[in-house]
């Protein structure tokens, strides 16, 4: 709304801008709050792959040595990751026979060990969803 009082020349009008702002905050507000929860979401589900990453390497090189079972990989990989994600992470462990055979360790976390599922509001759920890392390498 716009003041009805004359102006003299050279001064400027003052106008009126009563909720304009809580109009313009109640606006953005909402799509700032999405993009910093999925900001802090995908940061803790990158952290996340990172660890089960590094993790997954570790149970690797333990792999690939001669006579390992896969009983000291899963414990390997287990040790190498913080308590929380050691107890729901699955492991898969193929060793090969021989030496130069392939060996495949293979990592699982669910997602919502990692991050709290901020983003189910607008649809992005992490329910029943994986991380899941991959490490192949030569049998020595």
């Amino acid at each position: 709304m716009r003041s009805r009082r004359s102006c003299r020349f050279g001064e400027p009008r003052r106008v009126q801008r009563s909720g304009s702002l809580s109009l313009e905050l109640t606006l953005v507000l909402p799509i700032l709050l999405v993009m910093l929860f999925g900001l802090f979401e995908f940061a803790l589900l990158f952290n996340a792959r990172i660890e089960l990453d590094r993790a997954t390497r570790a149970g690797a090189r333990i792999a690939m040595m001669q006579g390992v079972d896969a009983s000291i990989v899963e414990r390997e990989v287990k040790e190498s990751l913080r308590p929380k994600f050691a107890e729901a992470v699955s492991i898969g462990v193929r060793l090969g026979e021989f030496s130069g055979d392939e060996v495949i360790v293979e990592a699982g976390l669910p997602m919502t060990m990692a991050s709290p599922n901020l983003l189910w509001p607008i649809g992005y759920n992490l329910v029943g969803q994986e991380i899941v890392t991959v490490v192949r390498v030569r049998k020595e």
